[in-house]
């Protein structure tokens, strides 16, 4: 499969800036986007900065409006979860609206056509990248069965109650793919490919995106090194196809059948408590 769009228009501000490895003519067309390594270490402090407020005041938010401490919000219990969801979805918005300033001041173009959201090529049906998203998250929870670990990890403390359980699904299907495929392979992969070539873009961005989740994987290290795989399998997708949509469908198929098998072996989360 190759890009849908192999002759879009070079962006207004090309050539790179001085320090690009690939001269124009050898850069793909997908990967001939008009932000740059500054572009990209801005977003990188905006994101850390921004996600550490919003968890402090969607923190503080809880506490003020139900009149708990913070001790009152162990991991796990549902005004936890309910915060944690509730920062991660306003952070995405935050995260998007920054994307679409940074873009919009570069190109005229639209927003998701610049950063990577092409259509799929003719003839291609969507229903192949959803499911091998769905067989890539089957053979994920495979290998994870044969990678032994002694810890909880901290993210399955947000399994432990249907409401958490419910809140965590809204957010891994109807947020997370969208937004992360347009943060990791839209936004920083067509500039590390460009700079290093396609392996090492598929390769470096896959790392980033396993490494953006360890903190709800620590401890388990088998797992974290199984996610960075996902990462580089959604980013080859990406450099497959030439277009961003391609990598959210697969995204998208594999939280959806983390999420169903979940719900499968719970019965219908019959078999959880309520909340916590």
């Amino acid at each position: 499969m190759s890009s849908t769009e192999p002759n879009t228009p070079l962006p207004p501000q090309w050539p790179a800036p001085a320090g690009e490895t690939l001269s124009p003519a050898e850069v793909r067309a997908d990967l001939r986007v008009s932000w740059n390594w500054r572009d990209v270490l801005a977003f990188i402090l905006f994101a850390f900065v921004s996600s550490v407020v919003i968890s402090a005041l969607a923190g503080f938010a809880a506490g003020m409006l139900l009149h708990l401490p913070p001790s009152a919000m162990p991991e796990g219990s549902t005004v936890k979860s309910v915060v944690i969801v509730v920062g991660q979805a306003v952070w995405s918005v935050i995260a998007i609206a920054y994307l679409y300033t940074v873009v919009g001041v570069r190109t005229p173009d639209p927003f998701w056509r610049s950063i990577g959201w092409r259509r799929l090529a003719e003839g291609i049906s969507p229903l192949r990248f959803l499911a091998g998203g769905a067989l890539l998250a089957i053979g994920v929870q495979v290998a994870g069965q044969l990678v032994s670990r002694n810890v909880e990890l901290p993210i399955e403390k947000m399994f432990e109650n249907r409401i958490s359980v419910l809140l965590l699904m809204a957010l891994g299907v109807l947020v997370a793919p969208l937004v992360e495929e347009t943060i990791f392979r839209g936004f920083l992969y067509p500039v590390i490919a460009r700079q290093f070539g396609v392996p090492a873009g598929i390769l470096v961005t896959g790392v980033l995106f396993g490494s953006l989740h360890a903190a709800q994987l620590w401890g388990g290290w088998g797992q974290i090194g199984l996610l960075i795989c996902v990462g580089i399998v959604l980013t080859w997708v990406r450099a497959r196809t030439g277009t961003v949509v391609a990598s959210y469908l697969v995204h998208l198929g594999y939280n959806g059948m983390l999420f169903l098998g979940l719900t499968v072996v719970s019965g219908g989360l019959r078999h959880l408590p309520p909340h916590a």
